[in-house]
C-alpha cells in the first residue's frame, strides 16, 4: 500500500537494527502518521493489547515477531522455557483473533524443530517471523485476485454501472501486512478500471471504518463514503448496496464467522433484502478445532471506556470527548458471530467457497484427511443441523 505515494507494510523489521520491530501506530490515524519502535516482545505485546496494531492478520504477523523478539533475549540456559512464557503473554492480550494464537504456536514448532544452540534457534525465529508476515501479504494478495470476479460479475450485470460494496470496521490493508482481505478485491477491481463506491461503516466504539478504512481507501483513490453504523439497513432496502465483503478474526471450519460486533447485524440485513455476504479471510484465520461459533467462540469484551468516549482530531491535537452520563455504565463486546447460514461465501487465498464444513474441506483437503486420520466425524453441508438451506 502506498502511503503519500511511498510504499509501506504495516510491521516491518528496522532496516539498520535487526533487534528492532517498527509498526504503523494506528491510535493516531488518519491525522497523524507515526512509526513506532517495538525494541522487546513486552513492548509488542503491550502494542497488540492497546490496538496500536490490530485486525487478525497483522495481530499473527506481530506475534511472529513478538517471538522472534523473544527468541533474541531469551537465556541459553532457559531458552524454550522463556520462548513458551512469553508466548502465552502475548496470547493473552487478544483473545477473539485466532491467527495470534495460530503464529505464536507456529513459532515454537520451528524453533523447537531446530537441532543447534540459541543463535541457530534465533535465526529461526526470525525466518518463520519473515515468512508470516510474506505469506500474510501474499495470501491477501491472492484474496483480491479471486475475490475480484464476483464485482466484475455484478459490475457486467449492471452494464458497467457503478457497484456499491459494504464493508464493516476495517479489514484494509491496516488489519493486514498489505492488500487486507475485505478491501483487496475492491483494490484489484479499482486498478481495474471498474467502476466502484465503497459505504464505510465507521464502526463504533473504535471506528476503524471512519479512521482506517476511509483512510487507505482514499490513499488508493477509491471513491467511499462513509456511514453512522445503523445506516447499512436502509441503503439495502433502497437498492443502494451490490455486495457486502467484511473480513474475520475467527472462522470455523463449519463457517461461522467471528468478526467485529454489529457484521451479524448487517449480515441479517442482508439477507433480508437478498443481498449477497462475503467474508474474505485468509487460512489462518480459520479455526480447525471450534464447531460452532456461536456457542463457542471467544468474545473480547474491552474497556467500557472506549463506549463512553470517542476520540478525534482537533486543531493538531488528537482528543478523547465524553459521550455519556457520567454515572451510566457501558459494555464493550468487541466481536459478534455471523452464523454460516446467513454468509453467501468466503473468499480465501485458495479461491471462493460456500460457508459449510463440505466446501471448506473441500477447499483445505489436508484438513479433511486430518480429521479422517483422527477420527472426527465429518457432516456434510445436506446433512448438517445448518443444511438444506
Amino acid at each position: 500500500m502506498n502511503v503519500y505515494g511511498e510504499h509501506y507494510r504495516t510491521i516491518w523489521i528496522k532496516q539498520d537494527d535487526t533487534a528492532v520491530i517498527q509498526i504503523i501506530d494506528q491510535r493516531h490515524l488518519p491525522h497523524k502518521f507515526v512509526v513506532e519502535a517495538l525494541p522487546s516482545v513486552d513492548d509488542v505485546a503491550r502494542a497488540i493489547k492497546e490496538m496500536h496494531v490490530r485486525g487478525a492478520g497483522l495481530i499473527g504477523a506481530a506475534a511472529g515477531y513478538g517471538m522472534y523478539l523473544a527468541a533474541l533475549h531469551a537465556p541459553p540456559d532457559s531458552f524454550m522455557d522463556r520462548l513458551t512464557a512469553d508466548g502465552e503473554k502475548l496470547k493473552g492480550t487478544r483473545p477473539t483473533a485466532v491467527n495470534l494464537e495460530w503464529a505464536v504456536n507456529r513459532q515454537l514448532e520451528a524453533v523447537q524443530a531446530v537441532n543447534g544452540d540459541a543463535k541457530t534457534k534465533i535465526q529461526a525465529a526470525f525466518d518463520t517471523a519473515q515468512t508470516i508476515a510474506d505469506e500474510d501479504a501474499e495470501f491477501c494478495r491472492r484474496i483480491g485476485q479471486h475475490g475480484v470476479s464476483l464485482i466484475e460479475e455484478i459490475s457486467r450485470r449492471k452494464h458497467g454501472e457503478t457497484v456499491n460494496i459494504l464493508t464493516h470496521c476495517n479489514a484494509g490493508w491496516l488489519a493486514f501486512v498489505d492488500y487486507g482481505t475485505a478491501t483487496a478485491p475492491i483494490y484489484a477491481a479499482h486498478d481495474k478500471g471498474i467502476h466502484i463506491h465503497v459505504w464505510v461503516d465507521e464502526t463504533r466504539p473504535r471506528n476503524q471504518g471512519a479512521r482506517l478504512t476511509a483512510w487507505e481507501l482514499g490513499q488508493h483513490g477509491v471513491p467511499h463514503t462513509v456511514i453512522a453504523d445503523n445506516v447499512g439497513g436502509h441503503l439495502m432496502q433502497h437498492g443502494l448496496v451490490d455486495m457486502i465483503i467484511t473480513g474475520s478474526d475467527r472462522t470455523t471450519y463449519t463457517g461461522d464467522v467471528g468478526n467485529k460486533i454489529g457484521t451479524y447485524l448487517k449480515a441479517l440485513a442482508a439477507y433480508d433484502n437478498n443481498i449477497p455476504f462475503y467474508t474474505a479471510l485468509p487460512s489462518s484465520t480459520f479455526d480447525w478445532v471450534m464447531r460452532d461459533g456461536v456457542k463457542e467462540m471467544p468474545i473480547e469484551q474491552r474497556d467500557a471506556a472506549e463506549v463512553h468516549t470517542i476520540r478525534g482530531g482537533h486543531e493538531g491535537t488528537i482528543k478523547a470527548v465524553r459521550l455519556t452520563p457520567q454515572d451510566s455504565p457501558a459494555a464493550n463486546y468487541a466481536f459478534d458471530v455471523t452464523p454460516a447460514r446467513l454468509v453467501t461465501g468466503l473468499i480465501t487465498e485458495r479461491g471462493i467457497c460456500r460457508a459449510n464444513e463440505d466446501s471448506i474441506l473441500n477447499l483445505f483437503p489436508e484438513k479433511r484427511q486430518r480429521y479422517k486420520e483422527e477420527g472426527v466425524k465429518l457432516t456434510t453441508f445436506l446433512t448438517s443441523p445448518r443444511g438444506n438451506q
